[in-house]
């Protein structure tokens, strides 16, 4: 895991090229703390930048950037080849392997670049990456993103300079860079707590999709994304071809492949570990690399001193079962208020997920012990975790008859009491039923069926907060997007299976595991995701439907495999997340900061908000006439970032 920089010009570059791209690399230095390079050809016009975690071969042989045998490639590359070895041997057979000078994956990128060029090369990779290649004889810059998009990689001209980098603070320290705040991506952020790709919180400058690359050469400025593998593709071939086999089979399938995804996932020069939460993901995992260890698997959870967030009991009981080392930290709210001021630099764009907080603490744990860990992410979406793929479907089927003036009345009834009152009132049914905090989900759905008109129009309501984004934003407006694009939906009949693939198309790459790198990262920890292993990905959308949600519970085949080894009782409970009290904690220890970042007279002044829909929230939230800590979130998280930016100027 590392950090890539870099900008490229026309014409030749200046004495001071150097200097520049060493000091937009020294921005990702807690990407890399172990290693850093630079390179520079002033005629050519280009310069990568670089910093190295070292994970794979921890000597001076994995240096970047780096040059190919024969001088024609010079790579940045952040990320991990799982297949290396494998593409090794096949260059070997093939005559095309060059004298290795060492066991890294970037060498064994850039032998595979060479012979194959940067479509097929990464077509035959299988991990998470992202990449800057220079082709020296065509004088062409190539970018290219792994398919789920677990590592980060924004690009964009300003002026005639065209600057590049894993995180944005690298960009910014570019003399050139002078991009302004997008306010259709603000807009974006207001509605679904992230700013999706490609689109970023600047004007000009984008992310790359995952499953892409660009290529850019010839005096051509504008150039498109070309796409090298797709999860609408997989999906509707899975659909279309399901799996013929049994139930028994599906389950030894799953083992076979999410076993050799977790092998293959830990392999490392480093120590090793997973992070342990408790539940179905994370403990499958964990058992998984544990029947593979000759010793105890270090694992790591945290725990909070509010009951209703605390998974960590659950996380202890499955390390004794499973015989883990494990490592449990249990903190207070404090320790995870003490981390909001650090939000704004850690995530560098705003980004309103607020179980950042809590991810960040146990990617800080585990360092402590460990540079690599494997999670339990995208379980969820690969195999139908969310509440909203059951509940939806489920509300859908008893208001659809309904004409939308009485659903309007309906919502309005659900969300005349507080979510407080209905926690009380449906707890013991939440329970049994496996729903955590009914309130507040009655709530949400109340509030979403006041303009619903079908299933989709249902799903799209669920993954927003503020109904009104473009209004809020002065000047602003929603840009496209794939969950406004109906017509660029991935072509399923089945309406949980477009939510599953539109989660995997949006909310994974541009929430989940953009939370996750950063989190990580920060503390120069590697994470790995078994569940995004491309075998896996493209076996899970083989599965019928009736192999994910059953009895109106997600992620049965997932159940089955966790069965042959963790007994039942340990993980089967209801799905809790990994979230922090943030409705008490804003009305609480929070309170000041927040009404500080929200004060009236202060956004009017910055003037991209529209005061009055802000404050009208705030108070709601406050007087616990409603539950909008989620929603506040983003305008926090904004006002944070722009704080700091701001103060960085």
């Amino acid at each position: 895991m590392c950090g890539l920089t870099g900008f490229l010009q026309s014409g030749a570059l200046g004495a001071h090229a150097q200097a520049q791209v060493e000091a937009m690399a020294a921005r990702l230095h807690h990407r890399g703390p172990d290693d850093g390079g630079a390179w520079v050809d002033a005629e050519a016009g280009v310069a990568l930048g670089h910093r190295r975690l070292a994970i794979v071969d921890l000597s001076p042989a994995g240096h970047q950037p780096m040059h190919s045998a024969s001088g024609r490639w010079v790579l940045a590359f952040n990320g991990e080849i799982y297949n290396h070895l494998g593409l090794r041997r096949e260059l070997e057979a093939a005559g095309a392997a060059p004298s290795w000078r060492g066991h890294s994956d970037t060498e064994t990128l850039l032998a595979a670049i060479e012979a194959w060029g940067v479509d097929t090369t990464l077509r035959r990779c299988a991990g998470m990456f992202a990449l800057a290649a220079w082709d020296r004889h065509e004088r062409a810059l190539w970018l290219g993103r792994d398919r789920i998009g677990e590592k980060p990689l924004y690009y964009g001209w300003q002026g005639n300079v065209f600057l590049f980098g894993s995180e944005l603070k690298a960009l910014r320290v570019h003399p050139a860079f002078a991009a302004q705040v997008d306010r259709g991506a603000l807009a974006l952020l207001l509605r679904h707590n992230y700013i999706p790709a490609p689109h970023s919180i600047y004007q000009g400058i984008h992310k790359l999709p995952p499953g892409t690359w660009l290529r850019l050469g010839g005096g051509v400025r504008d150039v498109a994304a070309v796409s090298y593998w797709s999860l609408a593709e997989v999906a509707e071939r899975g659909m279309a071809e399901p799996f013929a086999g049994s139930e028994g089979e599906a389950v030894d399938a799953l083992e076979r492949w999410l076993g050799a995804a977790v092998a293959g996932q830990m392999v490392a020069d480093v120590p090793l570990g997973a992070l342990l939460s408790g539940g179905i993901d994370s403990t499958l995992i964990t058992a998984l690399m544990q029947a593979r260890s000759a010793r105890p698997v270090r694992t790591f959870t945290i725990g909070f001193e509010e009951g209703t967030y605390d998974e960590a009991t659950y996380a202890r009981a499955v390390a004794a079962h499973l015989g883990t080392e494990h490592t449990e930290l249990r903190l207070t709210g404090a320790d995870a208020l003490a981390l909001v001021p650090r939000m704004p630099s850690m995530y560098d764009e705003p980004s309103a997920d607020s179980s950042q907080l809590p991810t960040h603490l146990v990617m800080q744990l585990a360092r402590q012990h460990v540079a690599v860990a494997l999670s339990g992410d995208a379980g969820d979406e690969m195999f139908g975790g969310y509440n909203r793929y059951f509940l939806g479907p489920a509300a859908w089927r008893k208001i659809c008859w309904m004409p939308l003036p009485l659903r309007r009345m309906l919502g309005a009834g659900m969300t005349a009491l507080p979510p407080s009152t209905l926690d009380a009132l449906a707890g013991p049914l939440g329970r049994r039923i496996g729903i955590a905090q009914p309130g507040d989900k009655l709530h949400k759905l109340g509030r979403r069926l006041r303009s619903v008109r079908d299933i989709d129009d249902l799903f799209v309501s669920l993954v927003n907060e503020w109904p009104d984004a473009a209004g809020m934003v002065i000047g602003g407006h929603v840009p496209p997007n794939l969950l406004d694009a109906r017509q660029d939906w991935p072509r399923l009949s089945d309406p949980v299976a477009r939510m599953m693939a539109l989660d995997g198309l949006t909310y994974l790459p541009d929430d989940i595991l953009v939370k996750v790198d950063r989190a990580a990262m920060a503390v120069s920890l590697e994470t790995r995701a078994p569940f995004l292993d491309r075998d896996v990905v493209e076996f899970a959308w083989s599965l019928p439907m009736s192999m994910k949600l059953r009895d109106g519970r997600g992620k049965w085949i997932l159940r089955q495999l966790l069965d042959r080894h963790v007994p039942r009782a340990l993980v089967d409970r209801p799905k809790m997340g990994f979230g922090i009290p943030l409705d008490d904690w804003l009305r609480g220890p929070l309170r000041d900061w927040a009404e500080a970042l929200l004060d009236e007279d202060r956004l009017r002044r910055e003037g991209y908000l529209d005061p009055a829909p802000v404050r009208a929230a705030w108070q709601l939230h406050l007087q616990r006439k409603a539950s909008f800590g989620y929603r506040l979130w983003s305008v926090l998280m904004f006002q944070a970032w722009l704080e700091q930016v701001e103060g960085d100027h």
